[in-house]
């Protein structure tokens, strides 16, 4: 049985498992903001003076290593866990919080294999402990106010979405490396499928890609640079290109029969996001502040256990994901467009799931440098 706070307490207890750059500047920071529902109590991670200086900076006691996980959860009386592991990690920490009857909020994307998803997704079903895949942007104002115009037939009918999101990786990051689930497809290219699948609201069902690797230095067995066109049974079409060898671009264009909008930056998590909305040969700009896009991930997340309710971005959504990166992967692989199976997906973000936190002033990370040389 999952151990769930009772309604009257509003607080549920996490432990955040990793320490890399990402749990450091933006993670951990964040529960000053979700203090309402959500209280960290335990950090998990491999590094010993990661665990001293982390913890005596949050006034965190419970502690422990990766062998010492369920052990942590026990002491902590840990109720989430936010997974913040190399990708490859994610399903086995996964089914180890179930196990332990405790619920998961899990790093994007979700898992390099559908198999791995599957196993993730029953895992905590079994349990009766509830998965979400941390997907910010499904409670960020600007993008969510992209859905909404998308929809709201503005633009006419939407057809053409495309999307750059690109940096430069310090060499030897994780994202260089096959074994951590790196690559620029898995760490960049999720954003690029999630928004096109949220903006036309369908899944796709072909893939054509092709991959690069030109230096070694940032995709030593990894794609540095892949670009791929979905085409969706509407007959709507994205395209997008994801790099860790180029300058930093983060936008993506919707265009419809009257009109188009332009987000930049758009997948960014401390920069204010600017939408470029052109309708009847008008451009009218709106920029949405920057605010903390992980605070409400956690509000959100506690919400959904204290109120018992299946959140948005499930699993599924997760699963919804990887199979498409796959599809993209072969495609690339095989030089040949790659069909989609069918997929339902009844769930999609929308405005009502908007948050709004103040930004939060990132700490200096401890032994975790940025992973973008720029």
């Amino acid at each position: 049985m999952a151990r769930t706070a009772s309604n009257e307490s509003r607080k549920i207890r996490y432990a955040v498992v990793g320490a890399g750059n990402i749990a450091q500047v933006a993670v951990l920071p964040a529960f000053k903001n979700a203090a309402e529902s959500s209280e960290l109590v335990a950090i998990v991670s491999g590094d010993p003076d990661k665990r001293a200086a982390l913890g005596e900076r949050y006034g965190v006691s419970a502690l422990g290593g990766y062998d010492d996980f369920e052990d942590v959860l026990k002491r902590a009386r840990v109720d989430a866990v936010y997974i913040a592991l190399p990708n490859t990690m994610h399903r086995e920490y996964t089914e180890r919080a179930a196990a332990a009857g405790v619920h998961v909020l899990c790093e994007k994307p979700m898992a390099m294999t559908e198999e791995d998803c599957e196993a993730m997704i029953r895992a905590t079903k079994d349990r009766g402990v509830k998965l979400m895949i941390a997907y910010r942007l499904h409670f960020e104002e600007g993008n969510l106010k992209a859905v909404e115009i998308a929809r709201s037939g503005k633009l006419g009918e939407v057809r053409a979405f495309t999307s750059l999101f690109t940096h430069v990786v310090r060499p030897g990051d994780i994202r260089t490396r096959s074994e951590q689930g790196g690559g620029a497809l898995f760490d960049l290219g999720v954003y690029c499928v999630n928004a096109a699948r949220y903006l036309f609201r369908e899944e796709p069902s072909e893939a054509l890609a092709v991959s690069l690797r030109l230096d070694e230095r940032r995709a030593r067995d990894v794609d540095e640079t892949t670009s791929a066109i979905l085409r969706f049974p509407s007959g709507a079409v994205a395209q997008f290109t994801v790099s860790q060898g180029l300058a930093g671009v983060s936008s993506f264009r919707i265009a419809g029969t009257e009109g188009e909008l332009r987000v930049e930056p758009a997948f960014e998590y401390s920069s204010d996001i600017k939408h470029h909305l052109t309708v009847g040969g008008k451009t009218e700009v709106t920029t949405f502040k920057s605010r903390d896009q992980f605070a409400p991930e956690l509000l959100y997340f506690s919400r959904c256990i204290l109120e018992d309710r299946e959140p948005e971005p499930s699993g599924l959504e997760g699963y919804a994901d990887v199979r498409v990166m796959l599809a993209i992967q072969e495609s690339a692989a095989s030089g040949r467009a790659e069909a989609i199976a069918p997929f339902q997906r009844e769930q999609r973000p929308g405005l009502g799931q908007s948050i709004k936190k103040p930004p939060v002033d990132p700490p200096e990370p401890v032994k975790a440098p940025s992973p973008s040389e720029q």
